[in-house]
Protein backbone atom coordinates (compact mmCIF):
# COMPACT_ATOMS: atom_id res chain seq x y z
CA UNK A 1 0.00 0.00 0.00
CA UNK A 2 1.23 3.60 -1.18
CA UNK A 3 1.76 5.92 1.85
CA UNK A 4 -0.42 9.10 2.01
CA UNK A 5 0.90 12.29 2.64
CA UNK A 6 1.20 13.21 6.14
CA UNK A 7 -1.51 16.42 4.91
CA UNK A 8 -4.11 13.60 3.81
CA UNK A 9 -4.04 11.98 7.08
CA UNK A 10 -6.97 12.65 9.46
CA UNK A 11 -6.62 14.67 12.75
CA UNK A 12 -6.66 11.77 14.94
CA UNK A 13 -3.94 9.97 12.85
CA UNK A 14 -1.86 12.80 12.15
CA UNK A 15 -2.04 13.74 16.56
CA UNK A 16 -0.74 10.21 16.92
CA UNK A 17 1.82 10.38 14.51
CA UNK A 18 2.64 13.44 15.88
CA UNK A 19 3.40 12.37 19.52
CA UNK A 20 4.77 8.89 18.67
CA UNK A 21 7.75 11.41 16.79
CA UNK A 22 8.08 13.25 19.69
CA UNK A 23 8.18 10.03 22.19
CA UNK A 24 10.56 8.64 19.61
CA UNK A 25 8.81 5.25 20.78
CA UNK A 26 5.11 4.55 22.47
CA UNK A 27 2.75 2.01 23.29
CA UNK A 28 -1.24 2.76 23.27
CA UNK A 29 -1.08 3.96 26.86
CA UNK A 30 1.45 6.53 26.37
CA UNK A 31 -0.44 7.85 23.54
CA UNK A 32 -3.60 7.81 24.53
CA UNK A 33 -2.05 9.15 27.58
CA UNK A 34 -0.65 12.39 25.59
CA UNK A 35 -3.62 12.94 23.54
CA UNK A 36 -5.95 12.58 26.79
CA UNK A 37 -5.03 15.78 27.71
CA UNK A 38 -7.11 17.81 25.00
CA UNK A 39 -9.71 15.06 25.01
CA UNK A 40 -10.50 11.50 26.49
CA UNK A 41 -10.30 8.99 24.01
CA UNK A 42 -10.95 5.45 24.25
CA UNK A 43 -7.90 2.57 23.97
CA UNK A 44 -9.18 1.09 21.13
CA UNK A 45 -9.75 4.50 19.24
CA UNK A 46 -5.93 4.88 19.59
CA UNK A 47 -4.99 1.56 18.79
CA UNK A 48 -6.98 1.18 15.69
CA UNK A 49 -5.56 4.65 14.32
CA UNK A 50 -2.04 3.33 15.18
CA UNK A 51 -2.83 0.10 13.40
CA UNK A 52 -4.17 2.32 10.48
CA UNK A 53 -1.35 4.18 10.64
CA UNK A 54 1.32 0.79 10.63
CA UNK A 55 -0.72 -0.94 8.02
CA UNK A 56 -0.63 2.57 5.63
CA UNK A 57 3.41 2.56 6.66
CA UNK A 58 4.19 5.27 8.80
CA UNK A 59 4.74 3.03 11.73
CA UNK A 60 6.27 -0.22 12.65
CA UNK A 61 5.76 -2.05 15.86
CA UNK A 62 7.89 -4.64 18.02
CA UNK A 63 6.24 -6.76 20.80
CA UNK A 64 7.45 -6.01 24.52
CA UNK A 65 5.81 -8.05 26.66
CA UNK A 66 1.63 -8.15 26.12
CA UNK A 67 1.96 -5.13 24.56
CA UNK A 68 3.38 -3.41 20.98
CA UNK A 69 6.25 -0.53 20.88
CA UNK A 70 5.51 1.86 18.07
CA UNK A 71 8.45 3.23 16.10
CA UNK A 72 8.41 5.74 13.47
CA UNK A 73 9.01 4.64 9.87
CA UNK A 74 9.57 7.54 8.59
CA UNK A 75 11.04 10.35 10.06
CA UNK A 76 9.40 13.89 10.77
CA UNK A 77 12.32 15.16 8.37
CA UNK A 78 11.40 12.65 5.46
CA UNK A 79 7.52 13.54 6.07
CA UNK A 80 7.91 17.06 5.71
CA UNK A 81 10.00 17.34 2.64
CA UNK A 82 7.38 15.36 0.83
CA UNK A 83 4.87 17.60 2.02
CA UNK A 84 7.14 20.82 0.79
CA UNK A 85 7.45 18.77 -2.56
CA UNK A 86 3.75 18.70 -2.97
CA UNK A 87 3.39 22.13 -2.05
CA UNK A 88 6.52 23.85 -4.42
CA UNK A 89 4.97 21.74 -7.30
CA UNK A 90 0.68 22.61 -6.70
CA UNK A 91 1.51 26.42 -5.82
CA UNK A 92 4.69 27.38 -7.52
CA UNK A 93 4.45 25.19 -10.32
CA UNK A 94 7.84 23.96 -9.10
CA UNK A 95 10.11 26.46 -9.18
CA UNK A 96 12.00 26.62 -5.93
CA UNK A 97 13.56 30.60 -6.52
CA UNK A 98 9.71 31.82 -6.98
CA UNK A 99 8.59 29.97 -4.05
CA UNK A 100 11.79 31.51 -1.72
CA UNK A 101 11.54 35.09 -3.41
CA UNK A 102 7.98 34.74 -1.80
CA UNK A 103 9.10 33.83 1.65
CA UNK A 104 11.88 36.44 1.82
CA UNK A 105 9.48 39.44 -0.09
CA UNK A 106 6.60 38.04 2.64
CA UNK A 107 8.66 37.27 5.54
CA UNK A 108 9.81 39.46 8.58
CA UNK A 109 13.20 37.77 8.73
CA UNK A 110 15.32 38.85 11.21
CA UNK A 111 18.83 39.86 10.29
CA UNK A 112 20.11 36.75 12.33
CA UNK A 113 17.75 34.82 10.10
CA UNK A 114 18.82 36.43 6.77
CA UNK A 115 22.63 35.22 8.07
CA UNK A 116 21.54 31.54 8.32
CA UNK A 117 19.71 31.61 5.11
CA UNK A 118 23.30 33.11 3.77
CA UNK A 119 24.77 30.79 5.89
CA UNK A 120 23.01 27.64 4.09
CA UNK A 121 23.51 28.67 0.47
CA UNK A 122 26.97 29.30 0.77
CA UNK A 123 26.95 25.65 2.32
CA UNK A 124 25.19 24.32 -0.55
CA UNK A 125 27.46 25.93 -2.67
CA UNK A 126 30.65 24.20 -1.32
CA UNK A 127 28.73 20.72 -1.28
CA UNK A 128 27.84 21.66 -5.41
CA UNK A 129 31.64 22.04 -6.22
CA UNK A 130 32.94 18.85 -4.34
Amino acid sequence: MQRKSVDDLGELQRAVLETVWSLGEANVHQVRERLGTKKKLAYTTVLSAMQKLEKAGWLDHRAEGKSYVYTPAVSREQAGAGSVRRFLKRVFEGDAVAMFQHLIRESNLSDEELSELRRMIDQRRKERKS
